[in-house]
């Protein structure tokens, strides 16, 4: 019985061990133990929620370059107003369209990136594409913070978006 015990304690700090675990923080979320490919290694100072990008957007202040790293078809149904489209940040020929895109940029240059495939913490997109930028010397570069999916927490809330026709 007592064996029996000891390898369920085992297994259970085993799995603590090896698992993501995520920590809302201010209605963001933050990884304790997250992998580089994962939304939740961006830091949270490095996030942007919805709403400030949509007040940003329709300001009279510095417009970000708005950038989205998911699928084209994602895109194509609807993006976020005046964003482009930089491929998929999961794959190397989407970060290679993203590094193309911003190879003459300032490396100071005020860019956000956001995907909306799907709920923030199974994003494959976002820590790839993320990461290309800060590797390439980007000091201003936000992520956008979509807890769900960019219908829920944008669309949604009536932000401007476009279509590709």
């Amino acid at each position: 019985m007592r064996f029996g015990m000891l390898r369920a304690t085992l297994l259970s700090v085993a799995v603590a061990s090896v698992c993501t675990w995520v920590i809302p923080v201010r209605g963001q979320a933050q990884a304790a133990v997250a992998s580089p490919d994962s939304a939740l290694s961006i830091p949270t100072a490095d996030l942007i929620q919805p709403a400030d990008l949509n007040r940003l957007l329709a300001g009279n202040g510095q417009k970000p370059l708005v950038l989205q790293v998911g699928s084209h078809m994602l895109f194509s149904e609807a993006h976020i107003a005046g964003s482009e489209y930089a491929g998929p940040g999961s794959q190397q020929a989407g970060r290679k369209v993203l590094q193309d895109r911003v190879a003459a940029m300032p490396r100071s240059s005020f860019i956000v990136i956001y995907c909306g495939c799907c709920p923030w913490e199974r994003c494959p997109n976002m820590g790839p594409a993320f990461k290309v930028l800060h590797d390439l010397g980007f000091t201003n570069v936000k992520a956008l913070y979509i807890a769900q999916n960019l219908g829920a927490d944008w669309v949604d809330k009536g932000y401007a978006v476009e279509r590709v026709p």
